[in-house]
This record gives C-alpha cells, structure tokens and sequence, in this order.
C-alpha cells in the first residue's frame, strides 16, 4: 500500500485568479505547496492542473506534473484522474493537498495518511482544528464541521454551525471569551483529505450533488452518497489559506515574516 500526495492547482479561480504561480518569498505559491508536501512521508508527489502556465511553473522547479481535464468540477475529479493515469493500486492512499494551502505542517498529512491507513471503518479522512473567534465563524471562506461522538462527520457548512440560538439570534456576534459555546469546540475545516483510490473513483463517478453545489463544498458529494468521512482533530491547525487578494496578503507575510521555514 503505498501513498501518493496529489496537489490540484487551478489557474482560473474565481475568487483569485493566477493565485499558483503568485509570489511569496521569492517563489510561487505552487513551488512553496510542493515542498510541504515533499517533506511528508509519501511515496510520490505530483501536481495536478489543467493550465499550461501552471504546468509549466512546475517543471521548472523540477516538480511532478499532470496535465489533466479542464472540465473537472473538483480537486476530487482532478485526483481521480491521476490514479488512473498512473494507475495507482486500488488499495493505495491519495492524500489531496489543496494548492493553496502552503502553509500545512508536512506532519499532518502524515497523520492523515496513518489515520486511513488504520481506521477500518473510514472511507475518506479529514482534519479539522478549534475555532476560537466569532468572526472566523462567520467567514463564509472558513469552512465549519460538526461531528458525531465518535469522530465522523455529520455536515460541512460555510454557514456557522452549530447555530448557537442562545446567543447569535440576538445578535452577539462579538467577545467569543463570553460565549460558552466556544468553550464546546467549534471546528474549523483544514481542507486536506486521504482517500483509498477505490472510494476515490467512487466518489469521482458519482453527480454533483445538490450540497455540494450549493455550498460549494466537494466532500458534501461524498456524504450524499452516505461515505465516512472521520475528521482528525488537532491542535493549532494552520493559518488559513489562500482564497482571496486579502488572504494572500496575509499568508505571503507569515511567510516572508518566518523566511528560514519557508524557503
């Protein structure tokens, strides 16, 4: 059983295009995502795209890359035809490392990778970190989790969830020290996902779902089709990545801020 990371990195992002090969700290974003990923314990590492210029960035750092359909809806679809274009075991391990997410420790996508490798009964893993602030839980850009007692997940929403009606029907959106609910655990989804390439392809064969495009959330897909998705709670996630010019602007100064790590 071996593992494979897969970083699906589009060119034309609605919110923030070109956003692969944007700069921070004297390198593009896609280059930066790479090497979290080639510090990781995996097998093989690649990119997937469907953009020459991203294609192209990548082989001139000497990176993997696969030039894949640009009518894919999601990374999911992207990582799926990967597998079958290097044919990857049925059995095997496809961590997907967000293009945009060059800030992730190479340690969580080991422990992500362990947890599927050893957890029976999960079809997908996932991460997931404390949120802390009533503002992050009201960012549409941060995706929030509920789970069951045991780990798995009952829904993904960029809505906050849980509702805390005590306090947000009134309006308290401010001082989360004050609300008891955070205290409880609201959690944040990190967006790096193991999948065994079975269930991948199932997942990739499977319609849209109407979740998933109305909150535009590719592992609602999964929950539609009734897939396990267990989530992997951990402490201090990472900053969140990149989504808009904001985002950027903030990322790229963590990076410049710590330039020893971020070479």
């Amino acid at each position: 059983m071996k593992t494979h990371i897969v970083i699906p990195a589009r060119y034309n992002s609605s919110r923030l295009p070109g956003k692969p090969l944007l700069k921070m700290n004297g390198h593009s974003m896609i280059f930066h995502v790479y090497q979290r990923a080639l510090e990781a314990a995996a097998d093989t590492v690649c990119v997937a795209t469907d953009d020459r210029r991203v294609f192209e960035e990548v082989e001139s750092f000497g990176g993997k890359v696969v030039m894949t359909d640009s009518q894919h809806q999601s990374g999911t679809d992207r990582l799926a035809e990967v597998a079958s274009i290097h044919k990857f075991g049925e059995d095997d391990i496809v961590v997907n490392l967000q293009g945009d997410e060059p800030l992730i420790p190479p340690s969580f996508i080991d422990t992500l990778s362990e947890e599927l490798r050893f957890n029976s009964s999960a079809d997908i893993v996932t991460l997931a970190c404390q949120i802390s602030s009533v503002s992050s839980t009201f960012n549409p850009n941060i995706v929030k989790v509920v789970c069951d007692d045991i780990g798995k997940a009952l829904y993904f929403s960029r809505a906050p969830i849980p509702w805390d009606r005590a306090t947000f029907h009134q309006g308290k959106k401010s001082s989360p020290e004050q609300h008891g609910s955070y205290a409880q655990g609201y959690l944040r989804h990190i967006g790096l996902y193991a999948y065994k390439v079975n269930q991948l392809k199932k997942l990739s064969a499977a319609p849209v779902s109407f979740l998933e495009h109305l909150e535009s959330l590719e592992q609602l897909r999964a929950l539609s089709l009734g897939m396990s998705i267990f989530v992997k709670k951990i402490q201090g996630g990472p900053p969140h990545g990149v989504d808009t010019l904001k985002d950027y602007e903030r990322v790229k100064l963590i990076m410049e801020t710590n330039n020893e790590a971020f070479r």
